[in-house]
């Protein structure tokens, strides 16, 4: 018998990422797994059991190859005409994080339960936060897979 997770049972902990010289999807997925919980042993698929994670320094973070010039985001404005595009360059430059946000928001399920996931997400462009008092486990992404830093 599959045991289900209740609010009662649970509790969040708090992550830090250091985003220095990181891949941007390397980086999101570890980041999804944790939001949506699938790090635990006690994931449930309709409960919100992620953790909370704070990315710092996400000016400095790589795309591999070409991606950072070449890649496109579209999106629409709903009236005829009203496609837009811009790259993770011209993103990056005016909304450091926002391209983690996307790809980090583009890895979970559509749905209410993923935007209250992605609220766990806390990203900052310097290397200090505000939630120091929150005692956050350090995750070296680095250490995790050496491919998950960028060479160039």
């Amino acid at each position: 018998m599959t045991k289900f997770l209740k609010k009662d049972d649970l509790n969040s902990k708090w992550f830090e990422i250091d985003a220095t010289g990181a891949v941007v999807g390397r980086l999101a997925t570890v980041v999804s797994k944790i939001l949506r919980g699938k790090n635990k042993a006690t994931f449930t698929p309709h409960m919100d059991s992620g953790d909370f994670v704070v990315v710092k320094n996400v000016d400095q973070l790589k795309f591999t190859g070409n991606k950072f010039s070449n890649k496109k985001y579209y999106r629409h404005t709903g009236h005829p005409g009203g496609i837009k595009e811009t790259t993770p360059e011209i993103l990056q430059s005016a909304k450091p994080g926002e391209v983690l946000k996307m790809a980090v928001k583009r890895m979970l399920p559509g749905g209410p339960l993923a935007k209250k996931q992605l609220t766990k997400l806390k990203v900052y462009s310097g290397s200090d936060h505000p939630h120091s008092a929150q005692n956050p486990e350090v995750i070296e992404i680095g250490k995790l897979n050496s491919k998950n830093i960028a060479r160039n």
